[in-house]
């Protein structure tokens, strides 16, 4: 398995570990729209490593994730039924790591390496 330019993991900080199975997709701007080139599921780690290409072009990307979905599995109520994080890529960089910090009624992300 190769790793992708762009990956990501879900920690479920109000349960305190890594949220499995949520789906994930990665978008690229074309323009005005998004073009969708991308998808992958947490696993049992919280993370997504083969979500998409192995070499991005520089642009707009962004990860949809389907927060709503996980949280109904584990039968809790969210505020958010999807989070969308946009992004920058620059396609000199080696890698991408955009982590979600997630709970129901709240999430923060950062880029991490």
């Amino acid at each position: 398995m190769s790793v992708s330019h762009v990956t990501t993991h879900i920690l479920d900080t109000a349960a305190g570990k890594p949220a499995a199975g949520v789906a994930v997709e990665l978008y690229a701007r074309d323009g005005e729209a998004w073009s969708q080139i991308g998808t992958g599921t947490t696993d049992a780690d919280g993370r997504v490593k083969d979500l998409g290409p192995e070499r991005l072009a520089s642009g707009e990307y962004r990860l949809q994730f389907a927060t709503g979905a996980y949280f109904a599995g584990i039968g809790q109520e969210t505020f958010f039924p999807e989070v969308s994080l946009t992004f920058t890529v620059n396609e000199n960089e080696a890698h991408y790591h955009v982590p979600l910090l997630l709970s129901p009624f709240a999430f923060s992300t950062y880029r991490g390496s």
